[in-house]
């Protein structure tokens, strides 16, 4: 449920009414916009009486919400959420270029490419140091040792990192990393999330390979329940028939994520297609689309790259495409 509340009511005013709300065991959640205060009830709402709560001289309108998302609900937070990450802001208007390697595969390899993304335009590093891999037998990262050359490469770049976590387990490894990622495989670990919600670190949140939208917000509210609404949503790409892709990109998911939420909605084009030729069109397309972001792998040298080496950019070509996507941003302007 959602109140609304009118233009000029006060700061004292507004107090009173979340005061008497919480008071009927609701948690509520407030967003202040330039003409009206929008606030969201979480809990039971069937107790509260609607009529009532109308007939307040500073309520404008009530309206319950139908979806089984609420804090994620651009209903209870109509302005564009814009989080940020280092120096760098994702959402309401701002584009974040994440790059870097699939994989953290050796200190040369991860300072080289960092140096190179940021010089392109990239304001986050992206690298896996804990990667979940389809066979046993394959590379399965660098673990805590990958983390800590990440964070080499941050101190010697000065870009703030984005790395995934498979296991709660190892949260106190990420002490240092400014964005925590939820990978695909992970988008319904509700005891993951539950924890994530606990911090105050941004989450970027895939979407999982069969995955509803709905499920996704879901998977969202999730962490913002606990407490955490730095959440960031990924689409990158869904399993379909198709199989000349390595997945489906779904770019209607942008402009639907964006008319349900206003949480920020970034793009990861290379798990999508999962070919390198194909990553530059589909960035510049999201970029078209009015996402907040793309997430790009970048490696020196892709044909000895341990993991994903097919979908990945050299430095050039990502200098190449950071170009095309700013020219598309400046057509949109």
């Amino acid at each position: 449920m959602i109140a609304i509340l009118k233009h000029g009511t006060t700061p004292q005013q507004t107090a009173h009414l979340v005061a008497w709300l919480k008071h009927q065991n609701l948690d509520v959640h407030i967003s202040e916009g330039a003409e009206v205060t929008v606030l969201g009830l979480i809990g039971d709402t069937s107790r509260v009486d609607m009529e009532l709560l109308s007939s307040l001289e500073i309520v404008e309108s009530v309206k319950r919400v139908s979806e089984p998302f609420k804090q994620a609900n651009r209903k209870f937070h109509p302005k564009d959420t814009i989080i940020q990450v280092g120096d760098a802001r994702i959402g309401g208007g701002y584009f974040a270029m994440i790059a870097g390697p699939c994989s953290v595969e050796s200190e040369e390899q991860i300072i080289e490419v960092a140096r190179a993304v940021k010089e392109s335009g990239a304001n986050i590093l992206r690298g896996g140091a804990f990667k979940p891999r389809t066979s046993p037998y394959a590379f399965q990262g660098m673990k805590d040792a990958g983390i800590k050359l990440l964070l080499e490469a941050k101190r010697e770049v000065g870009l703030p990192i984005v790395t995934e976590i498979m296991n709660i387990s190892t949260l106190d490894l990420f002490a240092d990393v400014d964005v925590i990622q939820v990978g695909a495989r992970n988008m319904q670990n509700f005891d993951l999330l539950k924890e994530l919600g606990k911090t105050n670190k941004p989450i970027l949140l895939k979407r999982g390979l069969a995955n509803t939208l709905q499920e996704l917000l879901m998977s969202a509210e999730y962490i913002m329940s606990e407490g955490n609404e730095n959440v960031i949503l990924c689409e990158r790409g869904i399993r379909t028939f198709e199989t000349a892709t390595r997945n489906t990109l779904d770019l209607s998911a942008v402009s639907v994520l964006h008319e349900l939420s206003h949480l920020p909605v970034v793009v990861d084009p290379s798990h999508a297609t999962g070919k390198a030729r194909l990553v530059p069109p589909m960035a510049c397309a999201a970029a078209a689309a009015g996402a907040d972001g793309i997430m790009v792998e970048v490696h020196n040298n892709p044909s000895c790259a341990l993991c994903d080496g097919a979908q990945s950019l050299t430095p050039p070509q990502f200098d190449e495409l950071c170009h095309r996507v700013r020219k598309i941003q400046e057509a949109l302007q």
